[in-house]
């Protein structure tokens, strides 16, 4: 016979094994993300907060009214290229990276549905997404933002989030362009490639190692990356003995002042580029071409390489196809002075 007791304690092991079989929450969904973590996210999800900028690209450039706020303040100059209300959005600040400042309370208080983070997915990124989603109670998402990957990056995004039909049209275009690239520069012959050398800063002096997320642009359009040399990993200081030591025949400089400064520098007067006055600055507006941030806006990075490394391959109006990329990814119509602006520098 059954003893009430017993009865109790089945009917409690029952309750357990029961609502472990429920889903999460009513209205969730449970997702694998790039670290292989399942994370419980909800089927409708209408604000995010970006961990870092290559998120807050690709949240602005699939549905900008998705987007809680800015990890850094578009300056004036960007804005102008940028839709209206994305203008006027708030500064949340930057989960990831040195530059991390925002606390559980900030992220908690701008009430997102999700946190998204886009980029490098490793261990540590894996550890700070636990954390913080442990002390927020909000789902938080890694992306893989690899340039490889931009238009399955883009696709499953944009099927996470709920706007599918855009970011099919966005993943159509990084297909192309990416397959035009490596359809053209399959022509090439085997001879040795451009060696590049990318530096940032106002110095010039920090560049990406081989397998940097920073530099992947320039072994996407065929170039040697010479910093390579220096070995495997992420951002480096390096020394302009080492430049001169690399040789390049090509310097790409984040920053402006720095290009102008290397070419009166004795320490960089022997270097090719230099002798060659092949020292150039991407565009950076509003977003870098090149990378800052290493995100989808390097689609338009390519472009403006393909041209720059090999004008007798690629013989497309790069006018034409800025103010296209600017009106389907930024949503914006540039003027025929704002795409003058941007291709000021190219030669």
């Amino acid at each position: 016979m059954v003893t009430a007791a017993l009865m109790m304690k089945c009917l409690a092991v029952f309750a357990l094994v029961f609502v472990g079989l429920l889903p999460v929450s009513a209205g969730a969904r449970i997702i694998t993300d790039a670290a292989g973590r399942s994370v419980s996210v909800p089927d409708k999800i209408d604000r995010i907060v970006v961990a870092g900028p290559p998120a807050a690209v690709l949240v602005y450039v699939l549905a900008p009214e998705k987007l809680a706020g800015w990890v850094h303040a578009p300056d004036d100059a960007a804005k102008a290229y940028l839709t209206p209300s994305a203008r006027a959005l708030p500064t949340i600040g930057r989960l990831t990276g040195k530059d991390g400042t925002v606390g559980p309370q900030a992220v908690m208080d701008a009430k997102p549905d999700i946190i998204l983070d886009v980029g490098t997915v490793d261990d540590g990124y894996k550890a700070l997404a636990d954390r913080v989603q442990a002390e927020t109670h909000i789902p938080y998402v890694l992306i893989d933002g690899s340039l490889a990957r931009t238009s399955l990056t883009l696709r499953d995004v944009g099927a996470l989030i709920g706007v599918g039909d855009r970011a099919n049209k966005l993943a159509d275009y990084a297909d192309a362009a990416i397959k035009e690239l490596n359809d053209k520069l399959a022509t090439l012959p085997n001879d040795p490639r451009p060696r590049v050398y990318y530096g940032r800063g106002g110095d010039g002096l920090q560049t990406g190692l081989s397998g940097s997320i920073n530099v992947e642009i320039l072994d996407a359009v065929g170039t040697m990356n010479v910093a390579a040399a220096a070995g495997k990993g992420g951002l480096t200081r390096v020394t302009p003995q080492q430049v001169a030591e690399w040789n390049p025949d090509i310097i790409i400089a984040e920053d402006a002042h720095f290009a102008a400064s290397v070419r009166s520098d004795p320490q960089w007067a022997a270097i090719k580029a230099v002798k060659d006055s092949r020292i150039f600055v991407p565009p950076s507006l509003p977003f870098g071409w090149f990378e800052s941030p290493p995100g989808v806006n390097r689609l338009i990075g390519l472009r403006w390489l393909e041209n720059l490394l090999y004008p007798q391959l690629f013989k497309s109006d790069l006018t034409a196809d800025v103010k296209t990329f600017y009106k389907l990814f930024y949503q914006v119509e540039l003027t025929d002075e704002q795409a003058a602006a941007l291709l000021k520098d190219v030669k």
